[in-house]
C-alpha cells in the first residue's frame, strides 16, 4: 500500500502520519526527514540540496524527487510506504507515479487532511518556542504557566518569523496554489479522499485508518 497524505501547514499531517505509519505498518517518507539525513551523512544527494539551502534557493525538484526515489528501493519499503511533504507540485507527483509505475506499484490513495484557512491561522500564528530546549508552546491549545517562559527549562520564549499572521498567509497562499492541481490530478484517478481535519486527532485518526484499511 502507497498513500500520500496532504494537507496545509497546521492541518496536523505529520502527527496523523505517525498513526497511521504505526497502526498499518508502511514507512513514513518524509522529505524534511531525508533532506536533513542526507546533509547530515553528506551523501552526493545531500551535497547537491545544501549547495542550493546554503544560497537561500529552493532545492529543483530534480534532486528532491531523486532522494525521494532512493528511499523507496531500500528493502524496508516493499510493503508500501506513506508520503509526507511529498509531492508538492504536480510535476512531483506525475515523477513519483512514473518511479513507483516503473516497479509494478501505484498511489493506492491521497489522502487530504482539510482544515478552514481561518483556523489554519490560528493554529500556525499562535505557534511559539523555547529558545534553549525548542519545546513548542500554542498561546491558544497550549499556552505557557508563565507568559514568555518555557514550563520545562524556564528559557525564553520566542515567534519564528515564518509563524506570524502576515507570514502565514502568505505560505497558505503558496502551499494551495501549488496542492490544488495535485488534489485534482489525484481525484481524477479517483484516488483521492478527503477527509475533515477540524476536529479532534482521534477523529482524524479512525477515520483514515477506515478509509485506508477499506482499500482493496
Amino acid at each position: 500500500m502507497n498513500i500520500v497524505i496532504l494537507g496545509a501547514p497546521g492541518a496536523g499531517k505529520g502527527t496523523q502520519a505517525d498513526i497511521i505509519m504505526e497502526k498499518l505498518h508502511l514507512v513514513h517518507v518524509a522529505t524534511g526527514d531525508l533532506f536533513r539525513q542526507a546533509l547530515a551523512k553528506e551523501t552526493p544527494l545531500g551535497l547537491q540540496a545544501k549547495s542550493y539551502m546554503e544560497k537561500g534557493l529552493l532545492v529543483p525538484d530534480k534532486v528532491t524527487i531523486n532522494m525521494v526515489l532512493e528511499r523507496i528501493a531500500q528493502p524496508d519499503c516493499i510493503s508500501g510506504c506513506l508520503f509526507d511533504g511529498f509531492p508538492r507540485n504536480l510535476g512531483q507527483a506525475k515523477a513519483l507515479d512514473k518511479a513507483l509505475g516503473e516497479q509494478g506499484k501505484a498511489i493506492d490513495k491521497a489522502v487530504y487532511v482539510m482544515v478552514p484557512d481561518e483556523e489554519l491561522v490560528r493554529r500556525l500564528s499562535g505557534r511559539w518556542i523555547c529558545r534553549s530546549c525548542q519545546t513548542p508552546y500554542h498561546m491558544v491549545s497550549s499556552p505557557p504557566r508563565e507568559p514568555g517562559k518555557c514550563d520545562k527549562c524556564g528559557g525564553e520564549l520566542y515567534q519564528r518569523s515564518d509563524d506570524n499572521e502576515k507570514t502565514v498567509r502568505e505560505r497558505l497562499k503558496v502551499f494551495f496554489a501549488e496542492t490544488v492541481p495535485i488534489i485534482n490530478y489525484y481525484k481524477k484517478q479517483d484516488k483521492l479522499a478527503e477527509i475533515d481535519g477540524n476536529q479532534d486527532i482521534s477523529r482524524v485518526a479512525k477515520k483514515m485508518v477506515e478509509v485506508l484499511q477499506a482499500i482493496k
